[in-house]
């Protein structure tokens, strides 16, 4: 049996905000947008669905997720566009080998981490 990630699903009240939030601060594309009001985004081969609640789903249904880690080979400017663009900078941390390590909140509370690539 084999397995690969197929999308991490944000559920959002604004898919439209939040999908754009995304594309403006962390250099997703839109692939795939519906007539539902529903976003389909690729975050640098990440597949992301961004929707509302989905009427008609009986599971319990939550806004958000837990975080999604992101590599960067620019923490400084990463970091200052974030926070430009509305992030909220939850807690910075260094790890052994020295890379910086930042978590942050987007508008509506989906947390991400921000990790630093050297060379």
């Amino acid at each position: 049996m084999a397995f690969k990630l197929n999308h991490l699903h944000i559920k959002t009240p604004n898919p439209e905000e939040t999908a754009t939030w995304y594309v403006d601060n962390l250099g997703a594309s839109i692939t795939e947008t519906t007539s539902a009001g529903t976003y389909r985004l690729d975050l640098h081969g990440l597949p992301l669905n961004i929707t509302p609640l989905i009427d008609g789903q009986t599971h319990m249904q939550n806004y958000g997720i837990e975080h999604i880690a992101i590599d960067t080979d620019d923490m400084e400017a990463t970091t200052a566009n974030l926070e430009s663009g509305g992030a909220k900078n939850l807690e910075e941390i260094s790890t052994v080998d020295g890379r910086k390590v930042c978590f942050y909140e987007d508008p509506h509370g989906v947390m991400f981490e921000i990790i630093e690539v050297k060379d």
